[in-house]
């Protein structure tokens, strides 16, 4: 069997559990096909399947990464249509095709739903498997950094603001935690959909680099955004607040809600059991959304709107594969604002 290089891991645990070396190439199956990776980024959950998630068995050796942008390679049997050496990138959503949500179109409600690089090996390799419907060409005025930075975090965003937040122009957004890939994506739409954008960090040049992007108002993170919130909507608070911190966040996000505002969350990165308030959630009358990835017709339309208004993707840093240690410990320290990519290929 032919070999690959790639970043992977053989025990659950830290960054030093992450080795660079050979690995089998993977053979497509039906179909499916096989991408020559040129870049890939890092996203939490990487962190996360690399730490072992509880009630989810990997099997080992594994290799993370859920985005990634590259060339087709091979074809596996039934594929057609699909060019060999066609530039790509790809929705990391893994879904049957047969249940009955992904019938009617909802294929992250899917009951076998995985993600590229959590339930299967990922894209920090030099080729990966995927869905031949999972596939889009690459946006030509990304480069391949940026075209590896977007897949995730733009259909994540897409889904949160558009498809179940129902964000329109002329509402007001508050956004926690700018900095990471899916924050500065939903700046970035919400920018483009006309809505007002606040957004928060515990970091100062964060907060700066927001507002040089466009954040309407930027907020230090910590007890009083609510407060500021208030103060800065004329005690209204906003339409919807998109909240992927989860404990630290949680109660601000709930207090920070106009009446009748809506709550949209995709994760809890700082723990998922917060304080509650439930009278003002009934009293308020708010509406508390769930958000996983996205469809597949959520993926085509994150792809056109990513080519009809030129969005590009915040790269925070490159580094190349080999030095995978320093990108996940980059990551670890929350200092990045923007994606972590690597470099896989020339």
């Amino acid at each position: 069997m032919s070999q690959m290089q790639a970043l992977f891991f053989e025990a659950h645990g830290g960054v030093d559990n992450l080795r660079f070396g050979e690995r089998p190439k993977p053979e497509p199956g039906a179909g499916e096909v096989r991408v020559r990776l040129r870049s890939a980024a890092l996203n939490h959950l990487d962190l996360f399947v690399l730490g072992g998630i509880p009630g989810i068995t990997i099997e080992l050796p594994h290799i993370g990464g859920a985005d990634g942008a590259g060339t087709v390679d091979t074809l596996g049997p039934g594929v057609e249509g699909i060019e060999i050496g066609s530039e790509v990138v790809f929705d990391p959503g893994l879904s049957c095709g047969h249940c009955e949500f992904c019938l009617k179109g909802e294929h992250s409600l899917c009951v076998r739903y995985g993600i590229l690089g959590e339930h299967r090996d990922g894209t920090f390799a030099e080729y990966v498997i995927v869905p031949a419907a999972s596939l889009a060409p690459k946006p030509a005025h990304l480069s391949w950094e940026e075209a590896a930075a977007f897949p995730l975090t733009y259909l994540t965003a897409w889904r949160m603001l558009i498809a179940r937040g129902g964000l329109a122009p002329g509402e007001s957004v508050l956004i926690h935690g700018i900095g990471g890939g899916v924050s500065v994506a939903c700046l970035q739409l919400a920018q483009h959909v006309g809505a007002r954008t606040i957004v928060t960090s515990r970091s100062r040049e964060k907060l700066d680099r927001a507002l040089e992007m466009g954040a309407d108002e930027a907020i230090p993170a910590g007890d009083n955004v609510a407060r500021e919130v208030r103060r800065l909507t004329g005690k209204r608070g906003v339409d919807v607040v998109v909240d992927s911190v989860g404990k630290a966040t949680w109660m601000q996000s709930i207090r920070s809600a106009a009446k009748g505002g809506r709550i949209v969350t995709c994760g809890a990165t700082t723990g998922p059991d917060p304080a509650e308030e439930i009278r003002l959630i009934f009293w308020n009358q708010l509406s508390i959304i769930g958000s996983t990835m996205g469809s597949r017709e959520d993926w085509r339309r994150v792809v056109a709107a990513v080519n009809a208004w030129q969005l590009k993707p915040v790269v925070d840093t490159v580094i190349r594969m080999e030095e995978g240690r320093r990108a996940y410990q980059r990551m670890e320290s929350a200092e990045q604002l923007g994606k972590i990519v690597l470099a896989v290929g020339a």
